[in-house]
């Protein structure tokens, strides 16, 4: 487990400096309440957008978007609501936005960003 913690955070630091990069301000990292954990909630403009992160280090077992199932999606739908709900930061307009990032140990980190996943 410490090893998939390990490259999830690693996943979640490429996917913030590739938002980043593209001149969005990172809001919060890995926010929790009893529903679950948003990986990054970002500022694009006006809108406010959250992003899930999915890190492997080969896509020998599928691509790192097919683990996001509609009831994935159904999740961070809620858990936007909250975030919303409980943050003083202006929202504007939601998005919620799927970061894949392979990070094989033996070369660099590929990121594939999909905008507007629900």
């Amino acid at each position: 487990m410490a090893h998939n913690t390990e490259l999830g955070r690693h996943g979640e630091q490429i996917a913030a400096g590739h938002l980043e990069a593209r001149g969005m301000q990172i809001l919060d990292r890995n926010w929790r309440c009893p529903i679950g954990e948003l990986d990054l909630v970002a500022r694009d403009g006006r809108d406010t957008v959250f992003v899930e992160v999915k890190t492997r280090t080969t896509a020998a077992f599928g691509h790192p978007f097919e683990a996001i199932t509609a009831l994935k999606l159904a999740r961070l739908r809620r858990l936007a609501l909250a975030w919303c709900e409980q943050s003083e930061a202006p929202v504007g307009r939601i998005r919620i936005d799927a970061i894949s990032v392979l990070a094989p140990t033996d070369a660099p980190a590929f990121v594939e960003h999909l905008e507007g996943i629900g």
